[in-house]
């Protein structure tokens, strides 16, 4: 099993969400994360004055997938969260030892 996080731009999530909804991705966590990489924020104007926003919004997606699932998910995550701009994100992969689901007691693949 896999592990795949993403960081993505939050106008894009309604696409990746479908995105993944098409390839058969059955669930997937969502939280709302700040951050930046190598364009270190960005300056903003706001009533004649400039001020530095440090952290941009991003999207945070956690989905447990199968380990013949992974390359799917993030192709559609990275084919669709893509804009060409700074800021598109970032998927990172890692391995997953053990999952439970806590209501029937299953584990690993049967618990995705």
């Amino acid at each position: 099993m896999k592990m795949v996080v993403a960081l993505i731009k939050p106008f894009k999530l309604d696409d990746v969400r479908r995105a993944l909804a098409d390839i058969g991705c059955t669930g997937m966590t969502i939280s709302e994360a700040r951050g930046f990489g190598r364009q270190k924020g960005h300056t903003e104007l706001y009533r004649g004055a400039e001020y530095q926003i440090d952290f941009l919004p991003k999207i945070r997606i956690e989905i447990a997938v199968a380990n013949d699932m992974e390359e799917r998910v993030t192709e559609a995550i990275a084919e669709h969260a893509h804009t060409g701009n700074i800021g598109d994100g970032k998927v990172f992969v890692w391995e997953l030892t053990h999952c439970t689901r806590i209501r029937t007691g299953e584990t690993d693949q049967q618990a995705l």
